[in-house]
């Protein structure tokens, strides 16, 4: 029987590679050479399959392990790619154009392949829950903590990209408009949107103000989506160290971390609610820059160094 999850699982895992793979070939042949409108479905079903293997996947190893399957690096990093999809298929289910396929597409298929090859063989097996994570709050806490460092990851690159095209002067953005990044140039709800009472003459280039502007609705609606899963995070995870350790907060190096990225995309959300017309969003953008370095700090960073009371999270390369 042991045998058998084992098969399902390598059989999932090669369909959702594969499948992601095909995807990003058809969204640079979509970019590169010519758009064609049948490709672009075709993309944006292939992230579904991939979707539904990995949720394949994720349930074999829920019945094999007896657990939910986040106990160790491996099984996060499938849940994460898992995540990178589900965020983008919102727009698509939204009946949105999905100017995030962009993000995460690659994203998916990066974390899933460090998975798959770039763990060793003992880290891909799963394991059993040492006392710590053996808790109701596994599911909860530690879920919310991936949605969210998966959220934030999307929104960050995108206000990368927005700094990106704010100071690159030599971009054919007319080019931008017909390639997959951002789909059609049409408006978007102009409710809340910090360019709302700014001159469409004020821009030197009108392609340019679209992007920016599309590109600052959606890294603030993901990035909020991120912070409220961090912050659900968070506070599941103090309950859950209480019952572990006796206490809400020991200032462990992971905790530290977590609070510090919080608190940097609390500024990120209040300097993108405050921010002037004039600033077309580069502040904001600039402090959620930031936040990316810091996400992989808090994910990877405490795990490689293998200390405090997540020294289970810690991992091992394969060797050349």
């Amino acid at each position: 029987m042991f045998m058998i999850f084992v098969t399902l699982e390598h059989i999932f895992t090669h369909i959702s590679f594969s499948i992601i793979s095909i995807v990003i070939m058809i969204h640079l042949i979509n970019l590169l050479v010519y758009k064609v409108e049948g490709l672009r479905n075709s993309s944006e079903k292939g992230m579904i399959a991939t979707f539904l293997s990995i949720t394949g996947f994720l349930v074999i190893r829920w019945i094999s392990s007896g657990h939910f399957p986040l106990s160790n690096l491996y099984e996060s990093l499938i849940f994460l790619s898992w995540s990178f999809s589900i965020i983008h298929m919102i727009p698509y289910l939204g009946n949105y154009k999905n100017d995030l396929s962009a993000i995460t597409a690659p994203s998916a298929i990066f974390t899933q392949g460090f998975a798959t090859s770039g763990l060793s063989i003992e880290m891909r097996q799963p394991e059993i829950l040492v006392p710590a994570l053996q808790s109701q709050w596994l599911m909860m806490h530690v879920s919310m903590m991936l949605f969210s460092y998966a959220a934030l990851l999307c929104g960050s690159l995108l206000s990368v990209a927005l700094l990106v095209i704010t100071f690159q002067k030599n971009i054919d953005f007319l080019s931008f408009r017909e390639s997959f990044f951002f789909g059609e140039m049409e408006d978007l709800n102009k409710k809340g949107s910090v360019f709302q009472n700014i001159s469409f003459l004020s821009f030197p280039n009108f392609y340019k103000y679209q992007l920016i502007q599309r590109l600052d609705y959606w890294s603030y609606r993901v990035i909020s989506l991120g912070f409220t899963f961090l912050t659900i995070g968070i506070l599941s995870g103090a309950v859950w160290a209480n019952e572990a350790w006796g206490s809400y907060w020991n200032w462990d190096p992971k905790e530290t971390w977590a609070f510090i990225t919080w608190t940097l995309f609390a500024i990120y959300l209040h300097t993108r609610t405050n921010q002037k017309f004039q600033d077309q969003g580069t502040n904001s953008a600039f402090v959620a820059s930031m936040g990316f370095i810091l996400i992989w700090i808090c994910y990877f960073g405490i795990n490689l160094l293998g200390i405090g009371f997540h020294s289970y999270g810690s991992f091992q390369l394969i060797a050349n």
